[in-house]
C-alpha cells in the first residue's frame, strides 16, 4: 500500500510492508500524517470479514502505550487519531514502532498489531549556542585543533547525516574525526599562522546541512580572538571513557573520572573541564571543572534509557583545548512491579461449562529487563480455574466442570511475579459468579412420613406437612407439591386428603371413621420449577386413632320393651350362685372398649353382685325364704374412654323353686304396670301362639327322634363298624371374637323329664334341625331363661370363670355383634367392626399383658352355654305341666 505525503513541497514515495504470521500485523507510517489518515484495511491483513469484526465488538488495545491509531469497524480500517511526531515519541530509538492489541470477543481472540513510525526530514540541526567564542595564542602552530560543538538533529537515519561549511577559510578549514561508534566531531583547524598584530579578531560562519530530502541547514558564529603566547593544548589521556552504574545509584555518586594534562606552565597549564552535551545529559550528570569527577545529580531510570553519551572539553588558560568521549552504561535493577491490566471478562459463567472455557484475559507488563521483566500469572489454591499464557497475555480458564450448589460465587485472586531478585508482585481481584441449571431433583426431609389423626374429625383439618428442599437456586429450586392419585377402599385419594401445592400441608378432606378405616397410605411428589421438571415422590401413612364414640352394647340379655323374663334362681342357691351373665360389647378399640359393669339399682343389694369385669351376676349370700320372689337389677356398662359411655340393661330375677310361682309373681307385676285391656288381649293371644309352636315343635321332635332311633337300629343291624367322632371344644370360622364359636343344640323332649334327652355338639353344620320359623322365635324366647337347679345343673363339666387373666397386646374385647339364633343352632357371629383377638386358653403365658389395664370380661363358657339350653327345656317341661295341670 502506497501513501503520498507532502511535507515542506517535498513528495515521499513509500511502500508500507505487511506480514501477518499467526495473529500478527505490521504496518508502517510516515509521521507527521494528518489526523485520520488511512492506516491499512484490518480486516484483509487478518483475514477478518467486517461481520466478524462487528460481532466480535472489535477494538484496539494499546496497554502503557500512546494510543494514536483507531479502528473504524464499519470499514474495517485503521485510522490515525492524532497528528503523530516520532521524536517526541521515539527519540532516537530506531525503530520507532508502537505495539498494540486487537482484541474481538464471542470467541475471545487477540491479534498483536505492531505500527512503525517511519522518520521524515522535519527537524533541521540545532547548534547548541547561538554563537562560538574562541581565544587562540598566537603561538599556535599550524595543524592545530580547535573542537567544534556539534549541531543536534532529532531526525534519524540519513535525515540526521550532517555535513558541514564554514567560510571564509583564509585561517581555518573543517577537518571531521571518526569516534569509535560511528560518530564524527568536528574541528576546526588552523593552516595559517595567526598574527594578533595583523587581526586580533576573526568572525568565521558554520553551517550545518543535513542529509534529508529536501535537505535542511542551520548556522552558527565563530568568534576568535588571537592570545598572546600558549602553544601547547591539554592533551587527554584516553579518547573514550566507560563506566557503568545502577539505576538506583543515589545522587551525588562518581560515576567517572577523566584526566587531561597540559605541557606548559604556569596560568597556561591550568585546564578547565566542561560538558559540551545538552537535554537529558545535562539534567542527569555533571562534571567538576577542577577535579576532573563526573558526579550522579539526577535519578537515571533504565526504563528510559540504558547508555548514556556525551563529550568532556579541557581548555588551558591559554584556549587551547582537547576533548574526550564518556560512554556510562546503566545496569537494570528490578524496580518496577508487573501491571494487569484487564482486556476482557465474563461476570458469569454457566454451571454446565466445560473445562477450558476462557472466563477472563489480563495482559500483564513489566517494564524491567532481562529476568526482572519475566512475568509468571498464578492463581490462589483450591478453586476449579486456571491460568494460560501467550506473550504478555494471560486467559482465566475453567479447569474442570462446575457445581453452583457447592459453590455459587468464586473470588479468584490471579497473582503476577517478576523473576527478579527479589522478585516484585501484583495481584487482581476477580470475581465471577456460577449461573444455576437445574440439575437436582427435590428431596424430602424423610424417607416417609407417618401422620395421626383422631377420627370424627372436621373437614378441612391440618393433619401433616411435608417438607422437600432443592438444592438448586430461584425457580429452579421453587417446590411444588403434587397428590398422586391411587385408590383407598374403592375411591380416589383425594376424597380422602389434600395437599397444599405450595406449603406441603396436608388437610382432611372428609371425616375419618376408625371402625371403618383405620390407616391409608398415599404418595406425595415434589417437583421443581425447571425445565425440564425434576421430581421425587415420598409415601405417607396416615393412621386413624380411636375416640370414644361409641357406647356399649349389650348383646345378653335381649331387652324388650314389654319383656317379662325373669332368671329363676332356686331357694337353696348356694353363695356365689351364677344367676346370670350380662355380655356387652364395645365397637370402639383399647381402652375405649374396655368394659366394666356395676350394680346401679337392686330390689336387694345384699342379694347380688355384678363382677367388675365379666359382668357375672352371683347371690352374696344365701337365699332365705324371706326374700322376695320378684327381684329386679339394673346393672350399667361402662367403658374406659373418656369421657367414658355407658349402657344400661334391667335384668328380672325371680327366687322361686316351681314355674308357677314365678309366672303368678311375674303375673302380678305385670299388673302392677298396669297395663290396658288391650296389651293383655295381644300377650294373650302372643301365649296361645307360643303354645301352638311349642306342640309342633314337640311333635316334629318326636318325628326326627323316632326316624333316627330307626336309623341307629339299622346301623345296630349291620356289619358296618362304628366309629363315634368327636369334634373339637373350638371350631375355626374365619372369625375373631371373645365369644366361642357356633353351636348346635340338639333337643328331645317328653313329658317326663327324666327321659328327656338333651345333646350338645360343637359340630358346627352337624345334626342340625330346621323347624318353622315360628318355632324360631319361641326358642329365642325361651332360651333366655335359665333352668332350675334340680336335676339340670352340670356344675362339675363347668369350666369356673377365671377374673385373673389377662389378654396379650393383641387381643381385642368382647365380641361386637349381636345374638342370631337360627332354629335350635345359637351362632355368635360377630358384625364388622367387632373387635376380638384370641382366646385366653390360646394366648398363652408369655402372651403378655397390656400395662395398666385390668382384666377384660369372660367369654361365656360351654357350661354356661349348655345351662341357658337346659333351661329352656326344662322351661317347656314346666309349661306343658302347668298346662296339663289347668286342663285337669
Amino acid at each position: 500500500m502506497a501513501f503520498f505525503v507532502m511535507w515542506h513541497g517535498a513528495v515521499f514515495f513509500m511502500i508500507l510492508s505487511r506480514y501477518a504470521v499467526k495473529g500478527q500485523i505490521s504496518y508502517s507510517i510516515p509521521e507527521e500524517i494528518p489526523k485520520g489518515s488511512i492506516v491499512e484495511n484490518n480486516s484483509q491483513g487478518l483475514g477478518l470479514d467486517l461481520k466478524r469484526l462487528n460481532s466480535g465488538k472489535a477494538r484496539i488495545f494499546a496497554g502503557d502505550n500512546r494510543r494514536f491509531v483507531g479502528l473504524n469497524k464499519e470499514k474495517g480500517i485503521l485510522l490515525t487519531e492524532e497528528k503523530i511526531d516520532r521524536e517526541a515519541l521515539c527519540a532516537k530509538t530506531t525503530p520507532c514502532a508502537s505495539h498494540l492489541q486487537l482484541i474481538l470477543e464471542n470467541p475471545m481472540q487477540k491479534y498483536d498489531v505492531t505500527v512503525e513510525i517511519i522518520d521524515i526530514n522535519d527537524n533541521a540541526p540545532s547548534f547548541p549556542k547561538g554563537e562560538i567564542r574562541f581565544e587562540i595564542s598566537e603561538t599556535a602552530v599550524t595543524g592545530a585543533r580547535f573542537m567544534l560543538e556539534n549541531p543536534i538533529d532529532l531526525d534519524v537515519g540519513t535525515n540526521s547525516h550532517l555535513s558541514y561549511s564554514l567560510k571564509p577559510t583564509d585561517n581555518f578549514i573543517l577537518s571531521s574525526q571518526g569516534q569509535t561508534d560511528g560518530d564524527k566531531n568536528m574541528e576546526m583547524v588552523l593552516q595559517k599562522a595567526l598574527d594578533r598584530e595583523n587581526k586580533e579578531k576573526l568572525s568565521l560562519m558554520l553551517t550545518a546541512v543535513d542529509g534529508g530530502e529536501p535537505s535542511l541547514t542551520s548556522t552558527v558564529r565563530i568568534h576568535v580572538t588571537v592570545l598572546d603566547a600558549n602553544d601547547n593544548p591539554p592533551v587527554f589521556s584516553q579518547r573514550v571513557y566507560k563506566a557503568t552504574f545502577a539505576e538506583i545509584t543515589p545522587k551525588d555518586t562518581v560515576i567517572a573520572s577523566v584526566s587531561a594534562s597540559d605541557a606548559d606552565e604556569g596560568s597556561n597549564a591550568i585546564i578547565t573541564y566542561y560538558m559540551s552535551s545538552t537535554g537529558d545529559v545535562n539534567d542527569l550528570f555533571t562534571v567538576d571543572t577542577r577535579s576532573r569527577d563526573i558526579r550522579l545529580k539526577g535519578s537515571a531510570d533504565f526504563e528510559k534509557a540504558s547508555r548514556y553519551q556525551f563529550n568532556i572539553q579541557a581548555r588551558d588558560q591559554g584556549g587551547l583545548s582537547d576533548s574526550c568521549k564518556v560512554i556510562i552504561d546503566l545496569t537494570d535493577i528490578n524496580d518496577n512491579k508487573p501491571i494487569i491490566s484487564i482486556v476482557s471478562m465474563s461476570n458469569s459463567i454457566s454451571e454446565q461449562s466445560r473445562p477450558g472455557t476462557v472466563v477472563a484475559m489480563l495482559n500483564v507488563n513489566d517494564f524491567d529487563s532481562g529476568m526482572n521483566g519475566r512475568v509468571h500469572c498464578y492463581r490462589n489454591d483450591n478453586i476449579p480455574f486456571t491460568i494460560a499464557s501467550s506473550s504478555s497475555f494471560f486467559s482465566l480458564q475453567t479447569e474442570q466442570e462446575l457445581d453452583r450448589e457447592k459453590e455459587a460465587e468464586y473470588n479468584i485472586s490471579v497473582i503476577c511475579s517478576d523473576e527478579g531478585v527479589p522478585a516484585l508482585s501484583s495481584s487482581v481481584s476477580l470475581r465471577v459468579q456460577i449461573s444455576d441449571v437445574n440439575d437436582n431433583a427435590p428431596v424430602f426431609e424423610k424417607s416417609n412420613y407417618e401422620a395421626f389423626v383422631v377420627e370424627n374429625n372436621t373437614p378441612g383439618l391440618s393433619i401433616f406437612t411435608v417438607k422437600a428442599s432443592d438444592a438448586d437456586w430461584n425457580q429452579n429450586a421453587r417446590v411444588s407439591y403434587i397428590l398422586e392419585d391411587s385408590i383407598v377402599n374403592g375411591v380416589s385419594i383425594s376424597s380422602y386428603v389434600s395437599v397444599h401445592p405450595e406449603s406441603g400441608l396436608i388437610t382432611a378432606v372428609r371425616s375419618f371413621d376408625y371402625e371403618t378405616l383405620k390407616d391409608f397410605h398415599f404418595r406425595v411428589k415434589a417437583q421443581d420449577g425447571g425445565s425440564p421438571p425434576l421430581s421425587s415422590n415420598v409415601t405417607v401413612k396416615v393412621t386413624v386413632q380411636d375416640h370414644n364414640d361409641n357406647a356399649p352394647q349389650v348383646l345378653y340379655p335381649v331387652q324388650t320393651g314389654a319383656s317379662v323374663v325373669a332368671e329363676i334362681v332356686p331357694r337353696a342357691a348356694d353363695v356365689g350362685y351364677l344367676v346370670t351373665k350380662v355380655v356387652a360389647v364395645d365397637v370402639d378399640s383399647g381402652q375405649n372398649a374396655w368394659l366394666s359393669y356395676k350394680l346401679q339399682k337392686a330390689t336387694d343389694r345384699a342379694l347380688f353382685e355384678v363382677g367388675l369385669q365379666n359382668g357375672e351376676i352371683r347371690t352374696v349370700r344365701q337365699v332365705t325364704d324371706k326374700d322376695a320372689v320378684k327381684q329386679k337389677l339394673t346393672v350399667v356398662v361402662e367403658d374406659n374412654g373418656q369421657p367414658s359411655r355407658s349402657a344400661v340393661v334391667s335384668i328380672n330375677v325371680a327366687v322361686a323353686d316351681s314355674f308357677p310361682e314365678v309366672l303368678s309373681e311375674f303375673t302380678d307385676f305385670t299388673h302392677e304396670k298396669q297395663y290396658n285391656d288391650s296389651l293383655t288381649f295381644y300377650l294373650v293371644l302372643a301365649l296361645a301362639a307360643v303354645s301352638f309352636l311349642f306342640i309342633t315343635c314337640v311333635v316334629v321332635i318326636i318325628s326326627v327322634k323316632i326316624y333316627r332311633w330307626r336309623q341307629s337300629r339299622f346301623l345296630y343291624q349291620s356289619n358296618l363298624p362304628v366309629i363315634p367322632y368327636y369334634p373339637p371344644h373350638y371350631a375355626d370360622t374365619g372369625v375373631t371374637g371373645t365369644l366361642p364359636h357356633g353351636y348346635n343344640y340338639e333337643v328331645c323332649m317328653t313329658t317326663d323329664s327324666r327321659k328327656s334327652d338333651c345333646k350338645f355338639s360343637t359340630l358346627g353344620r352337624q345334626n342340625v334341625l330346621v323347624v318353622d320359623p315360628s318355632f324360631t322365635e319361641t326358642m329365642q324366647h325361651t332360651i333366655k331363661k335359665k333352668c332350675s337347679i334340680d336335676g339340670l345343673r352340670i356344675t362339675k363339666s363347668q369350666k369356673p370363670p377365671n377374673t385373673d387373666w389377662r389378654f396379650p397386646p393383641n387381643q381385642r374385647p368382647g365380641p361386637s355383634g349381636q345374638h342370631r339364633f337360627h332354629t335350635l343352632q345359637q351362632r355368635w357371629t360377630p358384625y364388622e367392626k367387632s373387635r376380638a383377638g384370641a382366646r385366653p386358653e390360646e394366648a398363652g403365658a408369655g402372651a403378655g399383658v397390656i400395662a395398666g389395664t385390668g382384666p377384660w370380661p369372660n367369654p361365656p363358657t360351654e357350661a354356661e352355654q349348655l345351662q341357658a339350653m337346659m333351661a329352656a327345656a326344662n322351661e317347656e317341661r314346666n309349661t306343658h305341666r302347668f298346662e296339663t295341670s289347668g286342663r285337669k
